[in-house]
């Protein structure tokens, strides 16, 4: 556990036994509750002025109210007239505000789902409603910050102007995930006295519910799959193309929906919609069924939409195929996959691109057995995301362009956000070794100040500089971040010459293993009913 994160926790501990005292005084007051838990957040001014007009004690009611400030706000930045004028007067001042209207408003359905989930809190269930709530709420405080990013580049200062309008809306929102972050015992205090809090297995029912095998004991997962959908170039699906499979998901799907796609190379741009949950999509194999597109930066797109693939619908599993952006380098951002929603699993996957390949953008997402490839920041976004038994290549850039495999972009210190490689593969593509000048490659830099990455268990070849990482620019996050090592084999994995910053960790085992994801995720039935290969442990 790192310093800041010890300050936190002692400093969320005396606000437990305060708000308990408070609790414990019938006569308490409305505003000595809020008070008491406004003493959990790090912007207790902006906490305080959310709940000034509240006339309750009960801090369930609190935390509800604070999160429907926090909706108030966000749509008011997305309905602000003035903005949306100054929007419309080029095309990537309105692409950027176009980004913002999607982030922005998963950002409020983050956040009433969330005050829905508070109004239902069972005491059985305690921690698996707190990892649901900091997931949704880490959430919240990544996509404004994906709204302010799509600024970059734009003339005029309508991304400033943004920036202002989220600002509280921001406070507000980290206010919310500091309520309920670490506090699963205040919670059992808060609302629900003398019930037991401990973490209960899941029902057989719950469980079940994620299921894609109905027969756990096939060796072959997936093998007896029955799909709702084929797809098929050859015209022996249903469907020629991606695109009109997943138009037929219903709308708020809650059941497995199977899609199979057939070899081939499907040349489309593919998004899963938000409310298209429980897809399933399974290939022939990822050297037989192929998506590609090649929507880059360099062309005028925004990162945010190059990505081939975007997975925007909780619970999406898919195995067996690959997703290519074939931009090349001098198409710089130009993402393969992004991922945007909850509960994502891959396995067998293939992901090539170049620069930023993998969005793991938000929420919890896991990946097995996959093949990743790029140049520069090639995995990045601010999910909670754990490769297991992956291989990261790295490839040729352009000339004088250093690599880095990872670029994390967690900015607030309760939020989920982090990349973990376990048992991983660092390897480069034999171009890389062609180039006329050694290629400098790295094991990540910090895209945003609180920059999270372990890297564990894994092989990392000797092409990585003995420095390890790389910084971003200047001295930026490189007291803030955090980054760790731990048990690594390879030529590259020598320790002896990394930088010495003060956010780069030499944790223990006991720290390790809390980021294994049968530990980090709070709850991984998830994975577990994909009946893929899985060790929730250490390896």
């Amino acid at each position: 556990m790192g310093d800041s994160t010890k300050k936190i926790a002692v400093a969320g501990l005396a606000a437990i036994l305060l708000v308990v005292a408070v609790l414990a005084d019938g006569d308490s007051s409305s505003s000595s509750a809020v008070e008491t838990i406004c003493s959990l957040t790090d912007y207790k001014e902006t906490c305080e002025k959310s709940l000034a007009n509240t006339n309750t004690s009960d801090p369930r009611e609190l935390i509800e109210v604070a999160f429907k400030a926090a909706i108030d706000h966000i749509a008011g930045a997305v309905k602000d007239s003035d903005l949306i004028k100054e929007a419309t007067k080029d095309q990537s001042t309105r692409d950027a505000f176009n980004v913002c209207e999607e982030v922005l408003e998963t950002a409020v359905d983050d956040l009433k789902r969330s005050a829905d989930k508070i109004s239902e809190l069972d005491a059985s269930k305690i921690s698996d409603f707190v990892e649901d709530l900091k997931t949704w709420l880490s959430a919240v405080i990544t996509n404004q910050e994906t709204c302010i990013d799509a600024f970059e580049n734009t003339t005029g200062d309508t991304g400033e102007k943004m920036r202002t309008l989220l600002k509280t809306a921001k406070e507000m929102s980290s206010n919310g995930l500091a309520m309920v972050s670490d506090i699963s015992s205040l919670i059992s205090l808060m609302f629900l006295s003398g019930a037991s809090s401990s973490r209960k297995l899941l029902s057989e029912e719950e469980e079940g519910r994620m299921l894609w095998n109905q027969d756990s004991s096939d060796s072959e997962p997936g093998a007896e799959l029955k799909p709702n959908a084929v797809v098929a170039q050859d015209g022996s699906g249903q469907f020629k193309t991606i695109k009109e499979a997943i138009a037929t998901v219903p709308k708020k799907n809650n059941v497995p929906f199977l899609i199979h796609v057939k070899a081939g190379v499907y040349r489309e741009h593919i998004e899963i919609p938000k409310g298209a949950n429980k897809v399933v999509m399974f290939g022939d194999g990822p050297l037989k069924t192929i998506i590609t597109d090649k929507k880059n930066f360099a062309d005028g797109t925004k990162t945010f939409q190059t990505a081939t693939f975007a997975v925007n619908a909780d619970d999406f599993f898919a195995r067996d195929m690959l997703f290519d952006n074939t931009a090349g380098p001098e198409g710089h951002q130009a993402v393969a996959l992004r991922v945007s929603g909850d509960r994502a699993v891959f396995y067998n996957v293939h992901i090539y691109g170049f620069q930023d390949t993998l969005y793991t953008h938000t929420y919890r997402q896991f990946y097995r057995d996959c093949v990743i490839s790029g140049t520069i920041d090639f995995i990045f976004g601010d999910a909670l995301a754990i490769f297991q038994n992956c291989v990261f290549v790295v490839r040729r850039p352009m000339d004088n362009q250093a690599c880095m495999v990872t670029a994390q972009g967690r900015i607030d210190p309760r939020s989920q956000g982090a990349i973990v490689i376990q048992n991983g593969n660092i390897v480069a593509e034999p171009q890389f070794f062609q180039a006329p000048k050694p290629i400098m490659a790295y094991l990540g830099r910090p895209w945003k100040e609180l920059s999270r990455t372990i890297i564990m268990q894994s092989n990392i070849d000797g092409f990585i500089s003995p420095d390890g990482w790389s910084p971003w620019m200047g001295n930026f996050a490189l007291n803030t971040l955090f980054y760790a090592e731990y048990q690594n084999r390879g030529p590259g994995s020598n320790e002896a010459h990394r930088v010495k910053w003060k956010g780069i960790k030499h944790i223990s085992a006991e720290v390790a293993e809390s980021w294994t994801p049968g530990k980090a995720f709070g709850g991984d039935f998830w994975i577990k009913g994909t009946g893929i290969p899985y060790v929730p442990t250490m390896m």
